[in-house]
């Protein structure tokens, strides 16, 4: 008998009837192959064709037909608040994740990001909540740095 193994993505929207669920950080949702524990306590192997970045609300579908309910654990954050766009266009000069939300930015903790947001005006507040940021500008849904693996043209 072959052992169950999650091979493959469903994006939100385009799945139902999971019964499990699994629960990660923002970090923790670009997998290819890993061991997983279920919100339940169940241990499932997940073995990707290539690294995938996971959003809340996405499947792992299992070679048996079983789905498991992706959901974005909460992490530590700022909070952000004040003139947006001109605060979202600092925070992607330096090519670090955040949340765009319609009156506030999330972003990871860091210190040095905070003191200049800070020096613009930003209001900043420490937060807990789940992380989905903006993905990449050039498809590959996450912001990965400057080095995308090609070059401008």
């Amino acid at each position: 008998m072959t052992a169950e193994v999650f091979s493959d993505v469903r994006r939100a929207g385009q799945w139902s009837g999971a019964t499990e669920s699994v629960t990660l950080a923002y970090e923790d949702r670009l997998l290819r192959r890993r061991r997983l524990r279920t919100d339940g306590g169940g241990g499932i192997a997940v073995d990707l064709p290539q690294v995938t970045g996971l959003a809340a609300g996405d499947a792992l579908a299992s070679n048996r037909g079983r789905l498991v309910e992706v959901r974005a654990a909460e992490e530590p954050l700022i909070e952000v608040r004040g003139d947006l766009p001109r605060l979202a266009w600092h925070i992607g000069n330096r090519h670090t994740p955040c949340q765009v939300g319609q009156d506030r930015l999330l972003i990871r903790r860091d210190p040095v990001l905070a003191d200049m947001l800070r020096r613009l005006g930003a209001e900043l507040c420490e937060v807990r909540a789940p992380f989905t940021p903006e993905g990449g500008a050039y498809g590959h849904g996450r912001t990965l740095g400057h080095d995308h693996g090609h070059h401008h043209e």
